[in-house]
């Protein structure tokens, strides 16, 4: 029997990827786990991914796209007030969504192979600010928008925009 063509299945094994990640977390991942959940013949993950550390890239990269752009025209206290609320819709249109792509996130400290596309993120957002202000300053606001995210994610506590926004506005005000 000829090889069948299937041109989305290595597209499918990555949405697989993320949701037996966002079930079972990443110590629920295996080629095994991914292939029943794509409902792909086993070889079919090893073949477009040949390690776990390969597939997480991959699901990093397309959590990653997934992130909402930084307004272009906005800048100061308007800036602020519009990081805060897309840092909200992020952390409460889908909270599920927000803690798997955190789980992908994180899982760079301990798979190196994730560390480059871990820092693509904050390069990202660090790139579409520095038009409105200071590299250090966009890395601060990188690290303020990361550690309100991780609060929210790891406490339970709900979502503030209210305090976001204020954080932000000092973060963003020019000394």
């Amino acid at each position: 029997m000829g090889r069948r063509y299937d041109p989305d299945r290595r597209q499918r094994i990555i949405d697989a990827a993320i949701r037996v990640v966002g079930a079972k977390g990443i110590a629920g991942l295996s080629h095994r786990s991914v292939a029943a959940e794509a409902d792909v013949p086993l070889g079919s993950t090893t073949y477009h991914f040949e390690t776990l550390d390969d597939l997480l890239v991959a699901a990093l990269r397309q959590a990653n796209a997934g992130f909402a752009p930084v307004p272009e025209a906005v800048c100061g206290a308007e800036l602020a007030a519009e990081l805060a609320r897309l840092l909200g819709e992020f952390l409460t249109a889908d909270r599920g969504r927000a803690e798997l792509e955190y789980e992908l996130y994180l899982a760079a400290l301990r798979r190196p192979a994730l560390r480059p596309v871990a820092a693509a993120w904050a390069e990202s957002v660090t790139a579409a600010l520095a038009d409105r202000v200071d590299p250090a300053t966009a890395r601060a606001v990188v690290a303020v928008l990361d550690g309100i995210s991780l609060q929210v994610l790891l406490t339970d506590t709900p979502y503030d925009e209210r305090h976001a926004c204020e954080v932000l506005t000092r973060v963003l005000a020019r000394p």
